[in-house]
């Protein structure tokens, strides 16, 4: 193991709950990217001889009420699952960290653009989801914008306070004074100092991303009700909980277990970030 890779895993390394939390966000985006591969079945196989079978050697997850294999969608759910959480977390960033680095550096675009943030912040998350996909319509990337606008609000709350107080510093003033222009002090000085907490936020928005699509699913306003996913196969499943409860058992326990370790990850990583945590490290492994 490189020095290098040693110091990235060592908030890892520290806490073995965290590097449960890794090893699962790992194990998660291997399946979504090698679904076809490891999935044992075609998701959208139907056999009707085998419905609401339970687990066996055959069928490890069961099957459900149509006979499809449970395991293999459970699978191929992680690539929607990837690919909601990338998706939001681009969308946050690529609109949250300009509305927000804007508004520090000009004020009056801030009082604008900040009480508007605002106003999304006061709506609850999921309604606020659910209003923009009743009126963007049913479709993945409609679930992305409407998820993505949820959390684009504390984006740039997080950049917007970042940014003032690296407006403040003495070399972003120092630079100023000697004529730099905004936009340069921008990509040169301030947003490479946002990078730690931008990531942080990152992990946390694509942990609530899981859930705010889980709940959409489950609503019938996400993905189409044909597309394998968790929230989806929670929704056709609720039916069956006294037949076959393994079919809301597995969906349901990898929607937890993939936010509950991106969490985890979001803390090692905040505590990797954060100056004051390196300092009590650097203190520890003195003693």
């Amino acid at each position: 193991m490189t020095a290098r890779l040693k110091t990235l895993l060592e908030p890892f390394l520290a806490r073995r709950i965290a590097l449960f939390g890794l090893i699962v966000v790992g194990v998660m985006i291997f399946a979504a990217i090698f679904a076809p591969l490891i999935a044992p079945y075609d998701p959208l196989a139907i056999d009707s001889l085998a419905r609401l079978s339970p687990p066996t050697a055959e069928h490890w997850f069961g099957t459900d009420h149509f006979g499809r294999d449970t395991l293999s969608r459970v699978i191929h759910g992680s690539r929607l699952a990837l690919i909601i959480g990338v998706g939001v977390v681009s969308f946050a960033l690529l609109t949250g960290v300009p509305a927000g680095v804007a508004s520090a550096m000009f004020p009056r675009v801030g009082a604008v653009v900040m009480r508007g943030v605002d106003v999304l912040m006061a709506f609850p998350a999921l309604l606020l989801a659910l209003g923009l996909i009743v009126i963007l319509g049913q479709s993945v990337a409609n679930a992305i914008v409407a998820i993505g606008v949820v959390y684009l609000t504390t984006t740039a709350r997080i950049a917007y306070g970042v940014c003032l107080r690296l407006k403040a510093e003495a070399y972003v003033m120092a630079a100023r004074s000697l004529g730099v222009g905004t936009l340069q002090t921008v990509l040169r000085h301030i947003l490479p100092n946002m990078i730690s907490p931008l990531l942080v936020q990152a992990s946390f928005v694509f942990a609530f991303a899981q859930l705010g699509a889980a709940s959409l699913d489950f609503l019938g306003l996400g993905a189409p009700p044909e597309t394998p996913s968790w929230g989806n196969m929670l929704a056709e499943s609720r039916i069956y909980i006294t037949r076959a409860p393994w079919l809301l058992f597995f969906p349901g326990a990898m929607i937890i277990l993939t936010a509950f370790s991106l969490n985890l990850v979001g803390d090692a990583l905040r505590d990797r970030l954060d100056p004051r945590y390196r300092a009590v490290l650097g203190a520890s492994r003195k003693n």
